[in-house]
């Protein structure tokens, strides 16, 4: 069956929760299944002695799930307004899918999470966008007839679902977050499904 991808890295759960909600709404499309994958973390640490398998949540990505999904949901904590490192280093693995045109006419979206309400959730969206424009997707934001981005008091933008998680990075995501995941991910869905 044809998936989208929720490919997240996540280093305190709130990514990882928002990965979750969004592949929610992936899943109420009919046709189509969602399939959440994570990125390992980068560190001084060799590669070739960390655990090919993480010791919690989704399974570590590879380029073959990038490759064949019908649309990508691209999730990464705010780093200093931008991606968080390990997951600029696995889409900077990825430049045979952008030899081959893999990914080219799939429909994309980001999201993010930030520990303060101005931290930089809309740069560290658009620096996600970059690298999936390169591959030729197609990206798709939330429209504002999302009744919850007119109404939100966390997190949300039109460039994708975002969530405020607090200095101490414990903040669950709101009622209107989740909405907002579940929005992205059938908008997601229900593209890739007309395209496919």
């Amino acid at each position: 069956m044809s998936y989208i991808l929720v490919l997240y890295y996540s280093r305190y759960g709130a990514t990882a929760g928002m990965a979750r909600q969004i592949a929610r709404g992936v899943e109420e499309v009919a046709g189509i299944e969602a399939r959440l994958r994570t990125v390992p973390e980068v560190s001084t640490t060799c590669e070739a002695v960390a655990s090919p398998v993480p010791d919690d949540g989704a399974p570590y990505a590879t380029l073959d799930d990038l490759a064949q999904c019908a649309g990508l949901a691209l999730g990464s904590p705010t780093r200093f307004g931008n991606m968080a490192a390990a997951m600029k280093y696995f889409i900077d693995g990825t430049s045979a899918l952008w030899l081959s045109t893999a990914l080219k006419g799939k429909p994309a979206g980001v999201f993010t999470s930030t520990s303060s309400m101005h931290g930089g959730q809309e740069t560290t969206l658009t620096s996600m966008m970059l690298p999936l424009l390169h591959h030729g997707m197609l990206l798709l934001g939330l429209p504002y007839s999302e009744p919850d981005l007119l109404h939100t008091r966390s997190g949300g933008t039109p460039y994708g679902p975002s969530h405020l998680a607090g200095n101490d990075n414990k903040l669950p995501l709101s009622d209107e977050e989740k909405r907002l995941c579940q929005a992205l991910g059938k908008r997601l869905a229900a593209t890739a499904v007309r395209l496919i």
